[in-house]
Formats: structure tokens, C-alpha cells, sequence
């Protein structure tokens, strides 16, 4: 809409200028008067795509006809978006167009000679339409790029400043979890390797020595996370993440603890994306911790079904023999499992099965 106004208002004004009423009048016909500022209302209204048939419009123009509203738009167009050599060559055209009009003005008699041959009203007519909106054009755009450059600075300290909290917030967490989290895991595992060394019998000898095996599995798994929250450019140098792999150790640690635990595998094993591998892993070791805190010793089977484009995990466990002991938590793990499922593209389903046992099956595409 705006470059349609534009346009239409020079049309009108070029029409008022070769008609006298705003400059020198023209001796040409009326309709090629029209014709002539109806050319140069649409060169300005093409000035949104590009403004240099303007600029030549305005130019033939002001020359022929001293019609100085096509130049005056063409300046201020040059002063936005031309620098440089470019701004030079234009200020090297405006002259020669101006040089060409005083010409044209010592072959005519009347107005334009008038305009354009004496040299005061010269300078005064070429300042107005090139001068000043030039130097207008200059004038925004120097203010534009002020603007952009305060806008960009306050979106990098923007930017900085979430960082920084981003950091700080890191840096809380991890002296958190340090002081309670891995203050109270050292704890286990001194006090496991106390009842280890003390025991009396070897049942509880390897009980002792397992839980001190998973709490300092624990320890340096805690380690690697608040090494990676205190600083994230660490994270490559952390150990590799379990996979497929190392599932039967997970299985055995659950066994030692006393679940009759018994793997299934379907299908013909074959190399999978290291994601999925790492995320089968999870839903196994988050179904078994479900099992020890909600089922205890209750037997359970694990299923790997491999697809021909997915890869199937069903952990499935009996009903508890006895009710267990309700170990704290936060209700999450399902929750995460579910999110880490489905950001591959799979689905994970959980459900209580008839008889008290329960089911959890993750389907990953592979």
C-alpha cells in the first residue's frame, strides 16, 4: 500500500510540475504530459523491487522537462541503500544530468532556460531535488543501522546474561547434588565395605560387596553428571553409555539382589543406531528399579525382540510374593522413559497385568 501512495503521488506531482503549477510548464500535449507522469508514478511504484529505473526516469526528466519529483525520490532511495563507489557514481550521474538540463536550457527560451542555464536557480533547483533528499536518505539510513546495532547488542547481552544464570543455576545443582546426593552414596559404600569386611557368613559377604559395587558405580556415574553440569564442554570426554551390551551386567546386579530375572531374546541380533541401543538399555534398568521398589523379589522376564524395523523391549514382571517395602520416589522415571522413547520415534506402553504383575514394552524404530 504504501509504495501504491508513493506512486500515485508521483504521478500527481510530476503532472503538476510539467504543467506549471509546481515548476516550468511544458509546451508537449496533455495526454503526453500524462504519459510522461504516468511513467514515472510506476517507476515508483516499482521502487520496492528497484529503484534505478527511477533514478532513470527522473534523469530523463529533469533534463527534458526539468520534472524534478521522479529525481527527488530517486535520491532519497540512493542516500538509503547506496555507499561508496556506488554513492559516488551516483552523485557523478546527478551532475552530468544537471550539466545536460543547463544545456537543454541555453537552446530554449522561457522557464527552463530560466531554471536551468542561470546558475543560482541551477544550484538551488539540484539541491532541493538532490541534495537534501539524498543527505535525508543517508540520515535514516545512518539511524536504521544505529538501531540494528543496539537491537543486536542487547539481544547478545540477552543472550549472555541467560548464560550466565544458565551457569549459575549448573553450578547450584551440582553443589547440591554433591553435598547430599554423593555425600550420602560414600556413606553406602564406606558402610558396605565396613559389613564386608566384618561379615560372618559369605552370603552376606557378597551382598556387602555388591551394594558396594553399584554405590560406586553410582559415585562415578554422579561424578561424570556434575562434571558435565559444572562444565558442559566436558561432556565428550565422559565414559561410554551402556548399551545392549553391558545388559546382562544389569541383569546379574538384579539377581544378586534376589530376582529371579530371565532374558529372552527373539530374532536375529544385529547392529543397531547407538541411541536406540542406549535407550533399550534404560527401559530394562528403569523396569527392573520399578521391580525392586514395587514388586521385590517378584520373578521377572526380559524380552529383546528384534524387528525387521524396530527393536521390541518388554520387561515383565510377576505379582509380588509378599508386599515390599515402599522405597522413595519422585514418580518421574516412567514419564522420562516415555519422553526418551518417543523423541525416536517409538512408543512405550505400560499396563498391570491379570494376576498382579506388570508390564512394561517399548517399541523403537531400528
Amino acid at each position: 500500500m504504501g509504495f501504491v501512495l508513493l506512486g500515485a503521488g508521483v504521478f500527481a506531482a510530476s503532472l503538476f510540475v510539467v504543467k506549471g503549477q509546481a515548476g516550468v510548464p511544458s509546451g508537449l500535449p496533455l495526454p503526453v504530459l500524462v504519459a510522461v507522469a504516468a511513467i514515472a508514478g510506476l517507476a515508483a511504484w516499482q521502487a520496492r523491487r528497484s529503484w534505478w529505473p527511477l533514478a532513470a526516469v527522473g534523469a530523463a526528466g529533469y533534463a527534458w522537462l526539468v520534472m524534478w519529483p521522479p529525481l527527488l525520490v530517486a535520491s532519497y532511495y540512493a542516500g538509503l541503500t547506496l555507499s561508496g563507489r556506488r554513492l559516488a557514481a551516483y552523485l557523478g550521474g546527478c551532475l552530468a544530468v544537471c550539466g545536460i538540463a543547463a544545456l537543454v536550457g541555453e537552446y530554449q527560451a522561457g522557464p527552463h532556460a530560466m531554471m536551468t542555464a542561470t546558475t543560482g536557480n541551477a544550484l538551488i533547483l539540484a539541491l532541493g531535488a538532490i541534495g537534501l533528499p539524498l543527505a535525508l536518505g543517508l540520515l535514516v539510513r545512518t539511524r536504521r543501522e544505529a538501531a540494528g546495532e543496539r537491537a543486536e547488542r542487547r539481544e547478545h547481552e540477552q543472550v549472555m546474561r541467560a548464560e550466565q544464570a544458565r551457569t549459575q543455576e549448573r553450578a547450584r545443582i551440582a553443589r547440591e547434588m554433591h553435598d547430599v546426593v554423593a555425600h550420602r552414596v560414600s556413606l553406602m559404600v564406606l558402610h558396605a565395605g565396613a559389613l564386608e569386611m566384618r561379615a560372618s557368613d559369605e552370603e552376606t559377604e557378597r551382598a556387602a560387596a555388591l551394594i558396594g559395587g553399584i554405590g560406586r558405580e553410582a559415585l562415578a556415574n554422579l561424578r561424570d553428571v556434575l562434571g558435565v553440569l559444572r562444565s558442559p564442554e566436558k561432556e565428550s570426554a565422559l565414559r561410554p553409555p551402556p548399551t545392549l551390551e553391558d545388559l546382562d551386567r544389569l541383569l546379574d546386579q538384579s539377581r544378586a539382589l534376589g530376582i529371579a530375572v530371565t532374558r529372552h531374546d527373539e530374532g536375529e541380533a544385529r547392529p543397531v543406531e547407538p541411541t536406540v541401543e542406549r535407550t533399550a538399555y534404560r527401559v530394562v534398568q528403569e523396569a527392573l528399579t520399578n521391580v525392586h521398589k514395587h514388586a521385590g523379589d517378584a520373578a521377572t522376564d526380559v524380552l529383546i525382540r528384534y524387528g525387521p524395523e524396530e527393536l521390541e523391549v518388554e520387561v515383565r514382571n510377576q505379582a509380588p510374593g509378599s508386599p515390599p517395602g515402599e522405597l522413595p520416589g519422585a514418580g518421574w522415571g516412567l514419564v522420562g522413559l516415555r519422553e526418551r522413547v518417543e523423541l525416536l520415534g517409538g512408543t512405550l506402553r505400560t499396563s498391570a497385568q491379570d494376576g498382579g504383575g506388570f508390564l512394561v514394552s517399548a517399541r523403537i524404530p531400528a
